[in-house]
């Protein structure tokens, strides 16, 4: 079990890049096809497992260590919570997950019930909602997605790895060609994903964002966001371009077990876990939590920094009150996570679900 873990641990970084960075599936649209092509059949239910079941039983003192910290993780458990200031109506910030899996896009009734009687609401980025608009926006900085000079994804890797991510990439029907001048963390966020992900994905089904986005507009409530899809990825770019490229190598040795990641993020976001997902990943290996190309880099530039331009640019928006803001939900614990930048700010946040 101990070694299927650290397996999984190898991958954690890019699936949570899928979790964390919503529009890298949107751009990543047209390599939905290319995953697809070849593979009649592609399930459709995902085969994942949920390794903290498996823990649990297989390595009880590890899942006690693990629980223990996200215990003591600030504001560690919640999806949903309640912004309140006086003199204004009440706000409500709810932590999504940028999948299309019908048990995420379902919203708790709570949620349900505080989207319904919003005026506002609040993503991440609307340019989600026009993806001509958006890559017209990106084509003016092209190096955010691609190589543009003579290297290439293979020029990167040693000749055995290049030979695993062909391989790997392959297997998923995709050239190594096709891919060749693409940044590896656009790549990374789409092979972190299971199939059955990206086949909802071709057919058209939204993550809970968009879909969120799309009632918002079909109700006539007013739309507003925090970020640029360029912000995403600038803050991508901004960390070393070897973490990048080991993280898709060991994404791609891990094969089937990606499925099982997957399925323990949605569990762990279901029961509203979401304190868990760091102390999780970092138990099974704990030499790569401290280290400048670790979990530490990654959390500073995916998470942190994004919580402080999110909560400035929120902050006028919520003055209008009744607005429901929903953004990944990685962005909502610790000492820095928005719950505590909203409170910083003045308002009195308590847990709603």
């Amino acid at each position: 079990m101990k070694r299927i873990m650290a397996m999984a641990d190898r991958a954690a970084l890019l699936s949570l890049k899928g979790l964390v960075a919503l529009n890298l599936l949107f751009l990543l649209s047209f390599l939905v096809i290319l995953l697809l092509a070849g593979r009649a059949g592609a399930e459709t239910v995902c085969s994942g497992k949920d390794m903290t079941a498996a823990l649990q039983k297989d390595d009880p003192a590890t899942y006690g260590k693990i629980e223990a910290e996200a215990a003591a993780t600030l504001n560690g458990e919640g999806l949903l919570w309640k912004l309140e200031r006086p003199g204004e109506r009440p706000s409500w910030l709810f932590g999504t997950m940028h999948l299309t899996d019908p048990r995420v896009v379902t919203l708790p009734a709570a949620a349900q019930k505080a989207f319904d009687a919003s005026g506002t609401v609040v993503i991440e980025t609307t340019e989600v909602l026009d993806q001509a608009k958006m890559m017209a926006a990106l084509a003016k900085e092209p190096e955010l997605m691609m190589f543009t000079d003579g290297t290439t994804l293979a020029s990167l890797l040693s000749s055995k790895d290049a030979a695993l991510v062909d391989k790997g990439l392959a297997a998923r029907g995709i050239s190594m060609a096709a891919v060749a001048k693409m940044k590896p963390w656009m790549l990374s966020a789409m092979v972190a994903l299971p199939a059955c992900e990206m086949v909802r994905k071709a057919e058209g089904a939204p993550v809970l964002d968009v879909k969120l986005a799309q009632e918002a507009k079909t109700q006539g409530k007013d739309l507003e966001g925090v970020e640029s899809v360029a912000d995403q990825l600038h803050a991508m770019a901004s960390l070393p371009i070897s973490l990048h490229m080991k993280g898709l190598v060991e994404t791609l040795k891990l094969g089937d077990k990606a499925d099982d990641l997957s399925e323990t993020m949605v569990v762990l976001y279901q029961r509203g876990r979401i304190g868990m997902i760091w102390p999780l990943l970092r138990a099974v290996v704990p030499d790569e939590a401290g280290g400048p190309d670790g979990y530490a880099a990654f959390e500073e530039a995916l998470v942190i920094s994004r919580n402080k331009v999110m909560a400035e640019r929120a902050l006028p928006i919520l003055k209008k009150g009744d607005v429901f803001m929903a953004v990944g939900a990685l962005h909502l614990p610790g000492p820095q996570g928005l719950v505590e930048q909203f409170r910083k700010a003045g308002y009195v946040v308590t847990r709603a679900d």
